[in-house]
């Protein structure tokens, strides 16, 4: 079974991987990944989105770190409902989503025209840095982050830690800061590589806005150059790899600190 789903993972890979350095002579050339740096609106597009990528992981975790403290110390009866919410970005189809997102853009502006409500509108679809997609990948990161962030909170006893600092005369703020984030650590990271894996790989709502992100310039360059895209998708996917096992070493080396 391991064998089987290696061949089926590890394929594609291989055969992308390949088709990117094969030189049509015979041999191969690593001309298409030196390439990549100056590509022609890569720069632009790759900053864009690990900007939208930063903004989102931040706005994500502002929004669902107090919420799970929350629930976990004094709204335990709320646990279901706030699952049922985070659960919603799942059960409706981003499709469905970004097309009601696009339907109020089109005519909020006009709408509420000679308002400051239209400045905002404005304001959220700038090209350079379009916050509507931050908003719109923070929904769409919810149910990942939620379950990140609660299944840590399950294992520490956070009401004994928060007591315990409270009792010392630190401020909520101060708790969450020193005393919550260190303890869920592990889970912050992992709440966070999931919301920048979904925003540096999401296609979808980006492209039906008309916003040139990493993704779709990947796309826009297949159609001219169909090396260099797929070897900026391998680099991206290395990439994410690199974060993924940084993560696990941060885990492990967590025990250790502790024990110490």
């Amino acid at each position: 079974m391991l064998l089987v789903l290696g061949v089926y993972f590890i394929g594609p890979i291989v055969a992308s991987v390949w088709f990117t350095v094969r030189r049509v002579g015979g041999g191969v050339t690593a001309t298409y990944y030196s390439a990549i740096p100056g590509a022609d609106g890569f720069a632009d597009a790759f900053l864009r989105s690990l900007l939208l990528a930063v903004l989102t992981v931040v706005l994500v975790l502002l929004l669902m770190i107090p919420t799970v403290v929350l629930v976990e110390l004094r709204l335990p009866r709320l646990r279901p409902t706030v699952e049922i919410l985070t659960l919603l970005p799942l059960v409706l189809p981003p499709i469905a989503l970004v097309v009601g997102v696009r339907s109020v853009l089109s005519w909020a502006p006009d709408y509420f025209y000679g308002t400051p409500l239209a400045s905002a509108f404005y304001a959220l679809q700038q090209p350079s840095l379009p916050w509507i997609l931050v908003l719109v990948y923070g929904v769409l990161a919810l149910p990942f982050a939620y379950r990140a962030l609660d299944a840590g909170v399950r294992g520490v006893d956070l009401r004994t830690l928060t007591e315990a600092a409270r009792g010392l005369g630190a401020s909520w703020p101060r708790v969450l800061a020193t005393v919550v984030v260190p303890v869920l650590r592990t889970s912050v990271l992992n709440a966070a590589f999931l919301t920048v894996a979904l925003v540096m790989g999401e296609f979808t709502v980006a492209n039906i806005l008309g916003f040139t992100t990493f993704p779709t310039w990947i796309v826009q360059t297949g159609g001219e150059h169909p090396q260099l895209s797929v070897s900026v998708s391998i680099l991206s996917l290395a990439i994410t790899w690199a974060l993924l096992l940084l993560i696990s070493a941060l885990d492990r080396r967590r025990p250790t600190e502790e024990a110490t």
